[in-house]
């Protein structure tokens, strides 16, 4: 096939682009080189900053409720408050990503997160306080859909499970967390919370910076027709890939997979009988995963202080626990391209509702920090499978909005919890926070994916979609 002449003739609605350009085969001899690993990076960047955005509000909540004197249920709509921020965020951006490109709306995603960061550090009040992290979470809920959509569509099949928990889950996960904690102890020991949210306006703005050198996907190019500029970009990718590589590419495979110019776009095409099974699975998994997670981790500082550990004391446990992060997400990693995306993610999901279920028995310093430390092992490695996971079983056409779907339905998830938490504190304890609001939704997750849920390792994008 003349890949270079075929590719200026633009097909019709429905007709088989793949074809023409064979995205699939040429992204997936690519070689990992230099410039790969500097398109990763730069993502990652933006994912680790918007991570530790996320994070700080598990080591500030204590400082700013006793800055505004809040109450428990004040604290708990302040928590809820930027999830919901968050879920309007992700539902839009992945609906306008597919619409108008994922680099665009990555861009924008930071600005709004950075600004309202800066505004949060000048609350006045209870009130601004809720307005400014609600903002705060419309744009940190746009940057992630996005994010793993575009991660996923430039990646090579056989370390793309690999690649997009590594970078969402371990850049943008313990290491991010750690970040978010020790920029905490400093900032809280010397100037106040205030303070941090400054920094991390700053921060936002640094990755708006550097995101800028990250092309636009080829293969949302194609999907929408434009196979010219889907071709530019594919030559530009190969050509600072062969310069990183310092000698010819190998020659694609013959083309194999049809993935058509889309005749449905965004929300539509999830309602299709080709991808309702999936998307069904897919809001009902991240709607018990996140909100069972978030209703322990957003207030995993403040039931140690209540505990009676001190604000810096239990923070330092919290970064001990979240360092076994680490190693999850590694592990997770390596087996998402050997034994699976589903047995994975449910192996992770499982042990983190057992672990989870042993922390809230815990009535020992050493007992607390064990069984956290493996709860945190088995939640980072959930992240990154789940992350990986969610970012193949759409079609490219509907791949942003497929995640951001899902991702709302989690944010809705993380919006009920945190509320709910003060009533089971006060009704059944510590141990039933995390038995009604870990055990019993995650048990719930992994027979949904067991059911409803495709296999997506070793397949290419195409050959998922079709």
């Amino acid at each position: 096939m003349d890949v270079g002449d075929s590719s200026r003739t633009v097909p019709r609605q429905g007709e088989d682009a793949s074809k023409i350009l064979n995205l699939a085969h040429r992204i997936d001899r690519l070689p990992r080189t230099s410039y790969q690993n500097i398109l990763l990076l730069i993502i990652a960047t933006a994912w680790f900053v918007d991570t530790i955005d996320l994070s700080t509000l598990t080591f500030a909540l204590d400082p700013i409720s006793n800055t505004f004197s809040l109450s428990e249920g004040q604290a708990g709509l302040l928590v809820s408050m930027g999830f919901a921020g968050m879920a309007i965020g992700a539902t839009s951006s992945g609906a306008l990503a597919d619409r108008f490109g994922r680099k665009a709306i990555f861009q924008y995603s930071m600005i709004t997160w950075g600004i309202a960061s800066l505004l949060l550090a000048f609350s006045w009040s209870f009130y601004s306080l809720l307005a400014f992290r609600f903002l705060l979470g419309i744009g940190m809920g746009a940057e992630y859909p996005v994010a793993q959509s575009l991660l996923g569509e430039i990646t090579a099949t056989k370390t793309r499970g690999k690649a997009i928990a590594w970078v969402s889950n371990l850049i943008g996960g313990p290491f991010a967390y750690v970040a978010a904690g020790l920029l905490a102890l400093l900032m809280l020991s010397i100037s106040g919370w205030r303070a941090l949210f400054v920094v991390e306006s700053l921060l936002a703005l640094f990755a708006l910076v550097v995101r800028r050198g990250v092309p636009e996907s080829p293969r949302w190019l194609e999907s929408q027709g434009r196979i010219e500029e889907a071709e530019e970009t594919i030559d530009y990718i190969e050509g600072r890939t062969e310069d990183a590589y310092g000698r010819p590419l190998p020659e694609p495979d013959p083309p194999s997979f049809t993935e058509r110019v889309a005749s449905k776009i965004g929300f539509s095409e999830l309602l299709t009988s080709r991808y309702l099974r999936r998307a069904v699975m897919a809001w009902i998994l991240w709607l018990c995963v996140v909100g069972g997670f978030y209703s322990v981790q957003s207030w995993i500082g403040k039931l140690l202080a209540d505990q009676g550990f001190a604000i810096i004391e239990s923070t330092r446990y919290i970064l001990l626990m979240v360092l076994w992060g680490i190693p999850g997400v590694i592990t997770a990693g390596l087996l998402l391209d050997r034994i699976g995306r589903k047995t994975t993610l449910c192996l992770f999901v499982a042990g983190s509702a057992v672990a989870a279920f042993f922390y809230g028995q815990a009535e020992s310093v050493t007992w607390l920090l064990v069984a956290g430390s493996i709860m945190q092992f088995c939640f980072f490695g959930m992240w990154g499978s789940l992350y990986a996971y969610t970012a193949e079983i759409f079609p490219t056409s509907a791949r942003a909005t497929g995640a951001g779907s899902a991702s709302t339905c989690g944010r809705i998830g993380a919006v009920v919890g945190p509320l709910i938490v003060p009533l089971v504190l006060g009704a059944y304890g510590v141990s039933g926070v995390f038995l009604i609001m870990v055990v019993v939704p995650f048990t719930i997750a992994v027979a949904t994916v067991l059911i409803l849920g495709p296999e997506t390792r070793g397949k290419a994008l195409e050959e998922v979609s079709s």
